[in-house]
């Protein structure tokens, strides 16, 4: 890969970490060939893009990055790493928690998540258990609806006790 080759490259990754606010960073370091490719389907099947990046090149984009937040991310590449983009927050932690039982990696690395930086593999459970916007929505709808649905209850049963006397 020659210079301009480089700078097309992080300037299409900075381009990326520009446009996402869910980037995940993971170690697949270890897996096969078979195991590499069935990770990437499943994560090909929840729209999640995953590409193997260099570090030296990761770490340029980010450091040219809009988001000043994103250098935190920097220790975190060492080895190799899996660069994930995603739509849905906890989408690529639950497509590694399932992939992974039974196997040490894919390892989740590093995440910034909605202005927030998760680093190391023990904070795999916290992102799995992060709410997607719809998620959210829905929460907020099925509480709203609660306190009508009483009131709508309520004034069902009076209204039949008036019809009764």
């Amino acid at each position: 890969m020659n210079k301009t080759e480089k700078t097309q490259v992080i300037e299409q990754l900075v381009e990326k970490l520009n446009a996402n606010n869910k980037i995940y960073l993971a170690d697949c370091s270890t897996l096969t060939v078979e195991k590499v490719n069935a990770f990437r389907k499943q994560c090909f099947e929840k729209k999640i893009s995953i590409t193997v990046i260099k570090n030296t090149l990761l770490k340029k984009a980010i450091e040219r990055a809009n988001d000043s937040k994103l250098a935190e991310l920097i220790p975190a590449l060492k080895g190799e790493t899996a660069l994930i983009f995603t739509d849905v927050s906890n989408a690529p932690a639950k497509v590694i928690k399932e992939f992974r039982k039974g196997n040490q990696k894919p390892a989740l690395k590093a995440a910034y998540v909605e202005d927030m930086i998760f680093i190391g593999d023990s904070q795999l459970d916290a992102l799995v258990g992060l709410k997607s916007k719809n998620e959210l929505i829905g929460d907020i709808i099925a509480l709203l609806q609660s306190p009508i649905q009483r009131v709508m209850g309520a004034l069902e049963n009076k209204g039949g006790e008036d019809a009764a006397a």
